[in-house]
């Protein structure tokens, strides 16, 4: 390849200085589609058009894995020296580490795959992404042009394989075109609900020379424009319902923590005084320690959130779905008579699974600034007396204590107990926590109490396993000064245990805490509560000694078999600051997840313990 000087990834630094102040910018607003003129008459390589791209978006960070179809690529990415580049072990985990670093930032993640296999390796870590709204850009390697759809080696149709998993794709074919996609797919990604976007670069387009015009200062798509202020008429008539209730209930989604309106959030709920709850998504939001927050709720939600979605007389809904998981059947849901406020950029989802009263289309951080404004206007407040005796009934339902249980003979290690004991020791300080999908998911978000967004990160739509360790290097990169720790089960981690590698290789030091019961969990009580005792195939019986595994990665192991060795298991992990250490807990192979609400029922219809069925 030509190592022109004129290069954007030469040394020499041809193009002018990359002010990431100009770039990083979110607006979404639509401006005639323009273009810097500096580099006007320089002659670039698609690959080169990339990385100038990519450094106009202020990217900092780019996880991925070399192969032929991106050879050219990663030859530009070699000779710049503003964006650093992570070597993973699996294309999956490239997606999920991108996805993770997007959730705890609120940046735009980026991967790079190559052809073929390494797209459809990838495909799982995108559906994550789409699940669970995250603004990610995945640049995937093409056969050169001439050869697609002749079954080329390495080729696969990936905008075809995605276009379900994707908010966008784009199959660049022309070179001269790179630049403009690259403004798109960041713009789209980013803006309205979040999402992936893949682009998808054949060979010969990396690789061929055009005149270079500067990357687009902004763009204009007719065809995409989000909605960004609420309807005025309808804000008020939300506001109005609001004032006007006797059981006013909060029910937040991840859209509240994308659209960074937890402040705004905070402040409704504090003119409002009354109850509010935080999906799995959605956890941080409002403080886990503030007495306004119920738990969680859903199907593994707690007692007082699920009772208070059912008997609330006014919901208002916040960036939230309202997901199978969250409201059950809903035919039981509408049974109570109730009026519903939705708040969503995606008019899609308002009264897709449950018909709404007030709609209101619009970004929420934006929505809720007018609606604190009404607010505080308006001279009529909540009925006092009333709003008392909703937090009276909600009081009862708050003393079963649902999430008590059976600490056992004080020996063996119960896995909620685990998760108390690191909730006690870092209470008090800034930790982000990953997870990967079970049981192990629901004991960390019923027992972990989060004060800020951000800081929970796991799957929730797509509820992929494996993703723990990516997520926790994602964060790690995201946050080096906190602890970062990933829970998981001895399931799960198998699926990415390889990115162990990676942690070592460009120095990630998380921290793994494995709730190992010897089962899939979550597959053994569904077995146990649905299917007769019937465990097929859920026991795991050809472990690995995870310590030695770990150590043979170059990383700390522990072992821990007995309670009393929880909590100074837990203190010397933290200790080791710069060391990943993975945890190995022997945790009690029957303990089930409870509260649970089974398939088909309503969110008040709840197994609290295994006397239940």
């Amino acid at each position: 390849m030509d190592s022109s000087s004129t290069s954007p990834c030469a040394s020499s630094g041809a193009l002018p200085p990359h002010d990431p102040t100009a770039t990083t910018a979110t607006s979404t607003t639509a401006v005639a589609e323009t273009a810097v003129t500096d580099t006007a008459g320089i002659e670039l390589r698609g690959a080169e058009i990339l990385i100038d791209a990519l450094q106009r978006e202020g990217v900092k960070y780019v996880w991925g894995y070399p192969g032929g179809a991106v050879l050219h690529i990663y030859d530009a990415f070699f000779k710049q020296h503003s964006i650093r580049h992570f070597l993973v072990r699996h294309e999956q985990a490239a997606v999920h580490a991108a996805d993770a670093y997007a959730r705890a930032t609120g940046e735009v993640g980026v991967a790079f795959v190559t052809s073929g296999p390494g797209s459809t390796n990838a495909v799982t870590g995108i559906a994550t992404a789409y699940m669970d709204s995250t603004p990610l850009v995945v640049v995937s390697g093409q056969v050169p042009t001439p050869a697609i759809g002749l079954d080329a080696f390495q080729e696969c149709d990936t905008v075809g394989i995605t276009r379900p998993v994707v908010k966008h794709n784009f199959l660049v074919k022309d070179t001269r075109e790179l630049g403009m996609v690259m403004k798109k797919a960041f713009h789209i990604a980013r803006s309205g609900r979040p999402g992936p976007v893949v682009v998808d670069i054949p060979k010969d387009v990396s690789f061929r020379k055009v005149p270079y015009k500067g990357y687009p200062d902004a763009v204009e798509m007719r065809s995409y424009n989000p909605v960004h202020k609420g309807h005025a008429g309808q804000i008020r008539k939300a506001v109005q319902l609001l004032l006007s209730a006797k059981r006013p209930y909060v029910y937040t989604g991840g859209g509240v923590i994308h659209s960074n309106a937890t402040a705004e959030l905070r402040q409704l709920l504090d003119l409002l005084g009354c109850p509010g709850t935080s999906t799995l998504m959605g956890l941080g939001a409002i403080p886990g320690n503030d007495h306004r927050f119920l738990g969680m709720p859903g199907m593994h939600g707690t007692v007082e959130a699920n009772n208070a979605m059912q008997h609330c007389d006014v919901l208002l809904a916040i960036g939230a779905r309202f997901d199978d998981r969250v409201i059950g059947n809903p035919k039981h849901f509408a049974q109570n008579e109730r009026k519903i406020i939705h708040i969503d950029i995606d008019p899609s989802s308002i009264s897709k699974r449950v018909r709404v009263d007030i709609p209101i289309v619009g970004d929420i951080r934006e929505v809720l600034i007018d609606m604190l404004a009404l607010l505080r206007e308006s001279p009529q407040r909540i009925d006092s007396a009333a709003l008392q005796a909703w937090w009276s009934t909600i009081a009862e339902w708050r003393a079963c204590n649902c999430l008590r249980y059976d600490h056992g003979d004080g020996d063996i290690i119960k896995p909620q107990y685990v998760l108390e004991t690191l909730q006690k020791l870092t209470k008090d300080d800034d930790v982000y926590i990953t997870t990967d999908v079970g049981q192990h998911q629901m004991w960390a978000a019923q027992y972990l109490r989060f004060r800020d967004p951000r800081h929970w990160i796991s799957s929730g739509g797509l509820g992929t396993m494996g993703v723990g360790i990516p997520f926790a290097m994602g964060v790690k990169l995201a946050r080096p000064d906190n602890d970062v720790f990933c829970i998981t089960g001895e399931g799960s981690v198998q699926m990415c245990i390889q990115e162990l590698s990676t942690c070592l290789q460009h120095g990630l030091p998380i921290k793994i805490v494995l709730l190992n019961n010897r089962y899939l969990g979550m597959v053994r009580q569904w077995q146990e509560i649905e299917h007769g005792g019937r465990y097929s195939h859920s026991y795991m019986d050809a472990l690995p000694d995870f310590v030695k595994l770990a150590q043979a990665y170059g990383h700390v192991g522990m072992r821990i078999d007995h309670a009393k060795d929880v909590e100074p298991a837990l203190r010397e992990a933290r200790s080791l600051k710069n060391r990943t250490v993975f945890l190995d807990f022997r945790t009690d192979p029957t303990e089930n997840v409870f509260p649970m609400v089974q398939a088909g029922k309503g969110i008040t219809e709840m197994l609290r313990s295994s006397e239940d069925y």
